[in-house]
Formats: C-alpha cells, sequence, structure tokens
C-alpha cells in the first residue's frame, strides 16, 4: 500500500496528509451540521452522500489534475477566463437566487457558481502574467496594465452579487503583485484609488434611498446593513443578547462556540445545529468548535496555516517564477477566505457569504478547491523529478581551472 501511494501520489506529501486530513474533518462534520436538510430531504442520509460524493469527485479531480504538468495549466487558465467571463454575464440576467443573492447558474440541471471558475483563472493568469516581467520599466507597465484590466473585468462582475469574494480576490492579486516585485508605486496608487472608491461608494449608498438606486445596487445596501448592525452590536449591550431575525446566526453561532469549551460535545451531539440557518456553510465553523471544542478549533486552523507554510516553502525552491507565484496566490486564495469564514462565526466581523474551504457544503467551492490543491500538488511533483532528472555533481568530478599569475 504504501509503494502504491508512492508511486501514485507525487508532490509534497505533508500537504497530501492535510488535504486528506481537511476532506476527513469535513465528512464528520458535514454528517452533524446538515440534520436540517436532512430533515427535508426523502433520505435522511442524501445531505451526507451527495457532500461525500463532491469530496470523493474533488479528491479525483485533484488527483488528475496533479498529472498535468503546469505548463497546460498556465495555457487552459486563458480559455477558463475567457467562458467565466462571459458566464458572469450571464448570472447576472438568467442566475438562480439564493439567500438574497444571485450567484448560481443552472445548465441541464447542474447548478454551479461562475465566480469560482473566475477566481481559480485570474490567479493563474496574472500569475503567468507577472512571471513575465523582467528587469525593464517597460515590461512592468505593460503587464500591470494588463493585469489591472483583467481585475477590472472580471471583479465588477462578481461585485455586485458576491462583496467578498471579489475582495479577496482583489487582495489575493494584489499580494502576488507584490511578491512579483511590482514597483510600490503603482501598488500604492492602485491602493489609493481603490480605498477612494471604497468610500465614496460607502458613502453613496448612506446617502441615497434605496428606491432611487437601480436594482442591480441592491446587494450594496445588504452590505452596508450588516456593517451598521456589526457596530450596534459591539457598541450596545443589550444589543449583545437580543436574538432577533436579522442577527439570529450570529447569536446561534455565539452560543454554538460557548457551548465547545475545551474538549466539545463531541460529533454528533451539537444542539444549534438545529438552530443555525447555515450551520452547513457559513457558520460550520462554530459546529466544529461546539462539537471538537477549543482544541478542534485550533487543530482545523493549524491544518490551513500548514498549507500556507508549506506554499512558502515550496515557492522559494521553485526554478522559475511562474510555478512559485501560482502557488502563492492559490494557497493565500484558500487562506484568506479561511480566516474570513472563521472570523464571522466569531463575531469578529460582519456576516459574508464566504465558506470555509473544503469543509463547507457546496459542491462548486469543494471541486473548485481540489482543483487549488491539485495545481499546488502537481508543481511540487514536477519540482521533484526535476531535482531526480538533475543530480549533483561530485566535487571530485568538478573540472579544474588553474590560473596563471598575472
Amino acid at each position: 500500500m504504501e509503494n502504491l501511494l508512492k508511486k501514485y501520489l507525487k508532490g509534497d506529501p505533508i500537504l497530501w496528509i492535510v488535504f486528506i486530513m481537511l476532506c476527513v474533518v469535513s465528512a464528520i462534520e458535514m454528517y452533524s451540521a446538515s440534520s436540517t436538510l436532512a430533515y427535508k430531504a426523502s433520505s435522511h442520509a442524501a445531505p451526507m452522500l451527495r457532500h461525500v460524493g463532491f469530496l470523493a469527485g474533488g479528491a479525483l479531480i485533484a488527483f488528475g489534475v496533479h498529472l498535468i504538468p503546469y505548463r497546460y495549466i498556465r495555457l487552459m487558465s486563458y480559455a477558463g477566463l475567457f467562458l467565466s467571463f462571459f458566464m458572469l454575464i450571464w448570472v447576472l440576467f438568467k442566475g438562480q437566487s439564493e439567500n438574497d443573492a444571485t450567484r448560481w447558474l443552472v445548465i441541464m440541471g447542474v447548478q454551479f457558481q461562475p465566480s469560482e471558475l473566475a477566481k481559480l483563472s485570474v490567479i493563474i493568469v496574472a500569475a503567468d502574467l507577472i512571471s513575465r516581467i523582467k528587469d525593464t520599466q517597460k515590461d512592468e507597465k505593460i503587464y500591470f496594465r494588463n493585469i489591472l484590466i483583467i481585475v477590472a473585468l472580471i471583479c465588477p462582475l462578481i461585485l455586485f452579487e458576491n462583496f467578498s469574494t471579489a475582495f479577496i480576490l482583489f487582495v489575493v492579486v494584489f499580494i502576488m503583485m507584490f511578491i512579483g516585485r511590482i514597483s510600490l508605486k503603482r501598488l500604492g496608487m492602485l491602493a489609493g484609488t481603490l480605498l477612494l472608491a471604497l468610500i465614496l461608494g460607502f458613502t453613496m449608498v448612506k446617502a441615497v434611498p434605496k428606491e432611487s438606486m437601480p436594482k442591480a445596487f441592491d446587494r450594496a445596501y445588504t452590505w452596508v446593513a450588516r456593517i451598521d448592525r456589526f457596530k450596534t452590536e459591539k457598541n450596545s449591550e443589550e444589543a449583545k443578547y437580543e436574538i432577533t431575525d436579522d442577527n439570529r446566526q450570529v447569536q446561534h453561532g455565539r452560543i454554538a462556540i460557548a457551548r465547545g469549551g475545551v474538549f466539545g460535545v463531541m460529533p454528533g451531539n451539537s444542539v444549534e445545529r438545529d438552530f443555525l440557518p447555515q450551520a452547513y456553510s457559513d457558520f460550520i465553523y462554530a459546529i466544529i468548535v461546539e462539537e471538537m471544542g477549543m482544541f478542534g478549533g485550533i487543530f482545523v486552523i493549524i491544518l490551513y496555516l500548514i498549507l500556507l507554510f508549506r506554499a512558502g516553502r515550496i515557492a522559494t525552491k521553485c526554478s522559475s517564477v511562474f510555478p512559485a507565484i501560482v502557488v502563492i496566490g492559490l494557497s493565500l486564495m484558500i487562506v484568506i477566505q479561511t480566516f474570513i469564514n472563521m472570523s464571522v462565526a466569531t463575531s469578529l466581523i460582519p456576516v459574508t457569504g464566504q465558506p470555509l474551504p473544503l469543509i463547507s457544503r457546496g459542491g462548486t467551492s469543494i471541486l473548485i478547491t481540489c482543483i487549488y490543491f491539485g495545481i499546488i500538488f502537481g508543481i511540487t511533483r514536477q519540482m521533484k523529478e526535476e531535482q531526480e532528472y538533475t543530480p549533483e555533481v561530485p566535487e571530485e568530478d568538478l573540472p579544474v581551472v588553474e590560473f596563471e599569475n598575472l
């Protein structure tokens, strides 16, 4: 069995362990957190089997992707970017609504989020453009402009229905450009422009009534309302303990975390799973802490931190810029999304719609996250193969060069 794993599961073994452990945690916690879905389904096991099916399919996809040379991934990302651009436009007009957000397309009975494909494509294409920048100012200007064009086309399309996803994508690309040594002057101007746009947008939403704004901006009023509610709860002692229809998720998330204590109530014994409307997606981390306690919550955090740490180590050992930037970008997307989800569950930031990568319920999110892992596995596999085919030359075999006295 060990030889079989070594033969087929190439790449970084620690990352494979992290991936497998996250899948195990996901299956265990989804069994408990999906109780409300089980009551509604024709079969109590249906939601769980569906989730495990996506995990199994995602694991097969990760395995298949990790066998593909990253030069082909580089080429396919442009096709993915082109496709996701048109699907993001399509979803604005023909998308499926859920939880007051239109983020899904249904084609031939299959429901998926185009924004997930867009995130993956933008990160890889941005890494490709960054890797083409040489030491000349002319190169930096051209490719920096191209990256901005791509971000300006994709992020606003995501922004209309999912502000947090668009913001995370922008932050990840920004960090990739910083690591890729884009000049601080250009990055500073970009950050300042974005900050100014956010301030103006927030001010406009606060000043202009919702009825006077186009329908496309309805979600902006939802974001502002969440921020205002979050500020009120932080500043009012009475609001901290009052449960209303608006703050039901947040309050029951807090109760779940409080019930967990140090060691938790053990998997399958959660009470708050029956009260949290999104216990299986946005607030699954609260259920993890309730059932596995503080130690279980920290264990899950450590798994994601190992991913980020290993990604940094891998990037420093890459022989070229493109795979290094890709590994950093994909791992950052996973980890930033993770900590935003955890921050929402622990009431550190206002509610957003970010799932916990590889753990929350959601077919598109699971499959795309598995592709992230597959690409990282593939890059580490190729690195190992390059090292095997380029053996070090013994010192005694090196040619001797003699220098005459000048």
